[in-house]
């Protein structure tokens, strides 16, 4: 008993995971079996459900026009519930009925909406002792897997409703049953078999997971395509630093014009050559190329190439 209470206080320092509460827990205990026993806790807390709303959607026969959506933070289970507002009367309501199966959370993590900072929500918070954490606004990630969820939702009803949109709501159900019995890339296990411990018996509904695979899919490519955006933006941003900063340092480029004598740079030093002139000299300018650079030959008999050409920085005047 002593080793849950151990586990549990941990846990709820934040409601991590198993690897990130095992974590806190080895800074002061050790005992046998502790992920197990870790991971046993984590999957019996009910205390961390995370909430949000979307919408408006378009308006259905019913008067549907939001979807409120309920998420259990450790299985991933997913609860679409279409509403007529975004009321908290709405919301209180659709908490009542978890509240049936699963009994209160401790806390629910919001988006701060309207619903959810009444003094309705709060007072019914209150009297059912539920914490009522609100994220920061504008920075969705503090709600990321109800977000996450709503990336995917919105894309595969419409595509499931195209032909009536204002029945969007008969697939909700169909849609939720195909969330919770696939796998979650974070967990390895579907949300259905995390919470009730089998594999949900159910047919393949093929169009539901290929509509699903798809958006997924479309969402990769997407963060890929902005993080390479990001990635170009932070390379020009340092190309333009490291241009500025040679800009600061380089002199104007001398200018020749064909006919002109100069002494050309050794490009090639070894062992043997540390001590030998640095300029090749003279040669005559042949042809005057764009962006400073010129083709030359060899005057006379001395080192150096007979024809090459260089750039004005590895060259200069000859008299």
């Amino acid at each position: 008993m002593m080793q849950v209470d151990v586990i549990k206080k941990a846990h709820s320092f934040g409601h991590f995971a198993a690897t990130k509460t095992e974590e806190l827990v080895k800074r002061d205990y050790y005992f046998p079996n502790m992920r197990r026993c870790i991971e046993n806790v984590i999957k019996n807390c009910v205390e961390c459900i995370l909430v949000n709303k979307i919408g408006p959607l378009p308006t259905t026969n019913k008067n549907y026009n939001h979807i409120f959506t309920v998420i259990d933070a450790f299985t991933k289970f997913t609860w679409l519930y279409p509403t007529k507002s975004t009321t908290a009367q709405e919301a209180i309501e659709r908490l009542k009925l978890q509240q049936k199966t699963f009994g209160n959370p401790s806390r629910v993590i919001n988006d701060k909406g309207g619903a959810f900072r009444s003094k309705e929500f709060e007072d019914y918070c209150t009297d059912e002792q539920i914490s009522n954490v609100q994220i920061t606004t504008g920075v969705p990630r503090g709600n990321g897997q109800v977000e996450r969820i709503h990336g995917v939702l919105i894309p595969v009803l419409t595509k499931m409703s195209i032909e009536d949109p204002t029945k969007w709501f008969k697939h909700v159900d169909s849609l939720q049953r195909e969330l919770n019995s696939g796998p979650s890339r974070s967990t390895k296990y579907s949300p259905f078999e995390l919470l009730i411990g089998v594999k949900m018996k159910n047919p393949e509904d093929v169009i539901i997971r290929n509509l699903l695979e798809e958006e997924s899919q479309e969402q990769l490519f997407q963060h890929r395509d902005n993080l390479r955006k990001e990635a170009k933006q932070n390379i020009l941003k340092i190309q333009e630093e490291k241009r500025r900063t040679y800009n600061r340092k380089r002199k104007e480029a001398h200018l020749y014009k064909k006919g002109d004598l100069v002494a050309i740079m050794r490009t090639q030093f070894g062992n043997k050559l540390k001590l030998r002139i640095k300029y090749f000299r003279p040669y005559q300018v042949t042809q005057v190329k764009p962006h400073v650079r010129y083709d030359v030959a060899k005057i006379g008999d001395h080192e150096g190439p007979n024809v090459t050409s260089a750039s004005a920085d590895q060259m200069k005047p000859w008299t």
